[in-house]
């Protein structure tokens, strides 16, 4: 039986959960068959605590629209039954779990995430995949062609939408990115996605531009002789006209 995905992510009132510091959104969305499901799960939390200036600026949650919200342990139960069994993909999954683990031990529940869930960590597997390359999440957006245009803030729920997008790109042959059931709940609009098989496709050919073709060729020089670019054909050469 395939293993249900639940995409995860957090906001928090600071960067260290030993200093004290809380969850304030948890967010998630469901995978099914490579495709977005609609089935979520979203929570506002109170923190019981002051919110860092630098935390505020990311995500824009204050104080007082948090007032009133539930406490971690208020939705304990509903949060754990919607990831309990499934592989969760987070992106940097110690900072999240160490976070949601502190909530768990605050709330007087011995289990950690790990005991009835699976992590997968897409930051680790991007740095696999891009060693050396920036590997934040609005960085993987940029080179999968993941549109992030709605992401001016932070937003757990929001985070976990466009991660989810990033993990089917990542992993490939995703079938459809584009939300079935559910339109316009985060605030942006989502292009249909690609298909798992490409056979028999016909796809655009863009060539590059003139100005492109001219920095490649710049690039080449500044190699040398002896680089294997050298050897081959510059783009566009081979194009008639």
């Amino acid at each position: 039986m395939t293993t249900r995905l639940v995409v995860l992510d957090t906001e928090t009132t600071g960067l260290d959960a030993t200093a004290g510091h809380r969850v304030i959104e948890v967010g998630g969305v469901a995978i099914s068959n490579r495709k977005h499901s609609d089935e979520q799960f979203q929570s506002y939390l109170n923190p019981e605590r002051s919110i860092d200036d630098g935390a505020l600026e990311v995500h824009g949650i204050t104080e007082s629209f948090l007032a009133d919200k539930p406490l971690f342990k208020d939705i304990l139960e509903s949060f754990v039954e919607f990831v309990t069994g499934a592989e969760l993909v987070i992106h940097n999954a110690p900072f999240d779990l160490g976070f949601l683990n502190n909530e768990l031990e605050l709330a007087g529940d011995p289990r950690r995430l790990e005991d009835f869930c699976t992590v997968t960590d897409t930051l680790k597997l991007a740095r696999e995949l891009h060693p050396g390359q920036r590997n934040s999440l609005d960085a993987l957006c940029r080179r999968y062609g993941v549109d992030n245009s709605g992401r001016t803030l932070h937003g757990a729920l929001l985070d976990a939408e466009i991660l989810a997008d990033v993990y089917l790109a990542m992993t490939g042959g995703q079938t459809d990115l584009q939300l079935e059931g559910v339109s316009g709940q985060i605030g942006m609009d989502r292009q249909p996605g690609r298909s798992d098989s490409n056979v028999g496709r016909n796809f655009a050919i863009i060539p590059a531009s003139d100005e492109e073709l001219v920095a490649h060729r710049k690039w080449v020089e500044l190699l040398g002789a002896s680089s294997v670019w050298n050897s081959v054909d510059s783009p566009g050469d081979n194009e008639s006209g």
